[in-house]
Formats: structure tokens, C-alpha cells, sequence
């Protein structure tokens, strides 16, 4: 009877064996075979999934301005800096592509081919939008006919005076063909600082940007530019310099391309 219940000992201990996954320890004097367990490999750790970047990407880079594109010395570039310091070289220098401009005018206007189509893209805008109407005032003048304005302006009233409101012959932006004086029509405040209060000047200030203009003699800038306020005087610098001194707040030629002011002659 012992030695049947040691073998039910026995076979009871290695069906709990196989059901614990451990080998059953050996029954003493017993005569059962030993079992084999069979051993289970580990399963291999799964590779995680690989993740996408976290980081932020790249900004994007914006190309920056050239503001050597264009010559700033040859009087035929649409961005030649003319100043009290600057003269033009030659000073007796004419364009070449003057045109008439086709506007309602005090004097018969020419300037540069360029120039003149924006002027008439501005002035149709202009009375689009304001319902409104504009004039040019003087636009191109030749070396001598410069000499004719900067002697009457001394004549009246004295060269100290004369050289904040006139250029003298051979640096003028009008003699390049590129400087436009407007005035509204009828006239209102023609060539004076109040033109700049008027509804056409103030839209003159906030829009010519948009077809290539610069108010190029601003109020808080006469010590750079050496001339007094003229909301009525424009020159043509192209829309893609224009743009760019607009988005950039940046108010005369001689700042944006870090020239020295010019508030007197050498």
C-alpha cells in the first residue's frame, strides 16, 4: 500500500509540474522516470515604432533686399541718390527717354518714360478712390532752366534761403527726369506745407508708395535731406525699392542706404 501511494504522490506532483511550468522535486525511493519539462525561449522584445521628429521645423529663410542693385552715383539709375552733397555727374547730365506726361499739368510735364507711365497710374488711382482730381506742377528741368529757378529764388529772398527751398543747378532730382511736383486741381495750397493737410496730399503721403513714388522731403527729416517740408514734391524710385522703404518705415534715400545726411552744401 506504501509504495502506491508514493507513486500517486508521485504522478500527482508531476501533473502539478506541468501545470506550474516547474520541474516536480524527485520522490525518494521512488521509481518514477524523472519528467522533462520543455524549456520556453523568452520572445523577443518588439522594436518600438521609430517616431517623427518633435522638433519644430525649419523657418523659412526670406530673401533679403539687394540694395546693391542699382547703381546710387549714375544719374540714369532709377535709384541715384541726388543730395547737397551729391551732385549729379555730369552735372549738365539730360535723359534720354524723356516723354511728355499725358496729365492735367500747370507746365507741360516730361519725365522719364517710367516714371511717366506711374504718374498716370497714380493720378487715375488717385481720382478713382477720392473722386477727386490732380495736376502736376513741375516735373523735369534741364541744367539751365534749374539755373533760371535758384537765381530768381536768391534774388527774392537771399542764398541762405534760396538753399533750403531751391537746389542749385546740378543737384536737383528734377533734372534727372525722376522728381515730380504735384498740386490739386483746382488748386488748393500749391507748393506750400498746408498742401500736406489737404485730402490729396494726405492721400499722396499714405499711396504713392504704391506706384514707385517717395515723398522724398519729409517734415522731421530736414536735417537730413538739408530741405524743408514738401508734401507736394514726389520722386520715382520704382515700386520695388518703394515697397521695401514702406515696409520698413524707413522715410529718405539717405537712411535706407546709409548715406551721410546732407543738411548743407561742402
Amino acid at each position: 500500500m506504501l509504495s502506491i501511494a508514493i507513486s500517486v504522490l508521485a504522478a500527482g506532483a508531476v501533473a502539478a509540474g506541468a501545470l506550474t511550468g516547474e520541474t516536480a522535486p524527485p520522490v525518494v525511493g521512488s521509481a518514477v522516470a524523472p519528467t522533462l519539462i520543455a524549456r520556453v525561449e523568452p520572445s523577443a522584445t518588439p522594436t518600438p515604432p521609430r517616431s517623427a521628429p518633435t522638433g519644430s521645423p525649419e523657418p523659412a529663410v526670406m530673401p533679403t533686399f539687394d540694395r546693391s542693385a542699382r547703381s546710387l552715383d549714375d544719374p540714369a539709375s532709377l535709384w541715384v541718390v541726388v543730395d547737397k552733397t551729391r551732385p549729379l555727374n555730369p552735372t549738365d547730365y539730360a535723359p534720354t527717354d524723356l516723354v511728355d506726361v499725358p496729365v492735367a499739368h500747370v507746365w507741360s510735364p516730361q519725365l522719364r518714360r517710367e516714371a511717366s507711365d506711374a504718374t498716370v497710374a497714380l493720378f487715375s488711382a488717385f481720382e478713382a478712390e477720392t473722386g477727386l482730381k490732380l495736376q502736376s506742377h513741375s516735373a523735369y528741368r534741364s541744367f539751365a532752366a534749374q539755373v533760371m529757378v535758384y537765381d530768381a529764388d536768391v534774388a527774392a529772398n537771399g542764398q541762405a534761403f534760396a538753399d533750403t527751398s531751391t537746389a542749385r543747378p546740378g543737384n536737383s532730382e528734377h533734372q534727372t527726369g525722376l522728381a515730380i511736383d504735384i498740386s490739386a486741381l483746382p488748386r488748393i495750397c500749391s507748393l506750400d506745407a498746408c498742401f500736406g493737410d489737404t485730402p490729396q496730399g494726405q492721400w499722396l503721403a499714405g499711396n504713392a508708395w504704391r506706384f514707385g513714388f517717395l515723398l522724398r522731403y519729409p517734415a522731421d527729416k530736414v536735417a537730413i535731406t538739408g530741405y524743408g517740408y514738401e508734401p507736394w514734391h514726389f520722386r520715382y524710385i520704382g515700386t520695388e525699392l518703394a515697397t521695401e522703404m514702406h515696409a520698413t518705415g524707413t522715410a529718405t534715400l539717405e537712411e535706407f542706404f546709409g548715406l551721410p545726411a546732407a543738411p548743407g552744401y561742402h
